[in-house]
């Protein structure tokens, strides 16, 4: 079994716990890069409901920790986002909590097993990980009860990071725990699900009016940040125009582009994951319809110089 005594390595900050609102707790993980994410966790006196785990065993025993410190009450339901192994990997940990997830996340999870990346990421201290899956699914939405607080979690409708994206909304504090529908800092991903569906899925999350927005990697932020999520899909949708006008493929199109201000976004090789997403949607792909996703990882490392992609977890 790996150490957990560590809160941070490779110089970043220590994760830290915000309270968004009464009982409503962020879990920020600094700095936000490839499976550094963030959870969450709502308290009542009689149990807890987690909003995700980490990617590591340490990571999450961390998180684990934290949510002691903050209340004695144990971890009844786990919610994950969607299943990257950044959110669920740690979900072993929380056993005997009941993990509930969209019905694809489950299926995702069974198919995918644990993955340790190798040759793609730079080599991270994983632990002894244990594959938990979902062991409650729903297709649209399901009601959570945390003491009398209502936390509605809802299927987002559609292909946008994931085909399983699900947001845990608290509507009597106006809080939205976005999972990976939102990236603050750090550049967007949708190489496993849509760019075009990713539009449909921010108009979602603006209905639903939140004051507060955990997004599911970088600080907690206000709605204004779904302004800057679109401006990206319209890029990327831009560049992929171009490059199927110039019949340019995916990873020469990413290197001749100049990324402007999103240069300043964390992760930038994301760009040719998501130039291969939406040039499969200008040739008539389906939303989070299958495309060869260890070419465009591959490209991704192509991109980066050959080298493995950062990664600090």
């Amino acid at each position: 079994m790996s150490g957990h005594g560590h809160d941070h390595d490779h110089g970043l900050d220590p994760p830290r716990v915000e309270e968004v609102s009464d009982g409503v707790f962020a879990y920020i993980q600094p700095d936000g890069t490839w499976f550094i994410n963030n959870a969450g966790f709502v308290v009542a006196d009689d149990g807890i409901v987690a909003v995700d785990t980490c990617s590591t065993e340490r990571r999450t025993r961390a998180f684990l920790d934290s949510v002691a410190g903050i209340s004695p009450a144990p971890v009844r339901t786990l919610v994950n986002t969607h299943h990257h192994g950044d959110h669920t990997h740690g979900n072993y940990l929380t056993h005997p909590a009941t993990i509930i997830a969209h019905e694809n996340c489950r299926e995702l999870m069974l198919e995918s097993g644990i993955q340790h990346y190798d040759r793609i990421f730079e080599p991270a201290d994983w632990g002894d990980l244990e594959l938990a899956a979902p062991t409650v699914t729903f297709s649209d939405h399901v009601n959570l009860w945390v003491g009398d607080l209502k936390v509605e979690l809802h299927y987002i409708g559609g292909a946008a990071h994931t085909t399983n994206d699900v947001v845990a909304w608290v509507p009597e504090r106006k809080v939205l725990f976005s999972g990976d529908l939102v990236f603050n800092g750090g550049t967007p991903f949708v190489v496993m699900g849509s760019v075009a569906g990713s539009f449909d899925a921010i108009d979602r999350m603006r209905t639903f009016d939140a004051e507060v927005v955990v997004p599911g990697h970088g600080p907690v932020c206000t709605p204004a940040i779904f302004d800057e999520l679109e401006a990206y899909y319209r890029f990327v949708q831009d560049a992929a125009a171009e490059a199927k006008a110039s019949g340019t493929g995916p990873l020469e199109a990413a290197r001749q582009l100049d990324l402007g201000r999103f240069a300043e976004l964390t992760d930038t090789e994301r760009i040719v994951g998501n130039l291969h997403r939406a040039l499969y949607e200008l040739d008539g792909g389906e939303n989070g319809g299958p495309i060869d996703v260890t070419a465009a990882i591959g490209d991704m490392v192509a991109y980066n110089g050959g080298k493995p992609l950062r990664c600090l977890a």
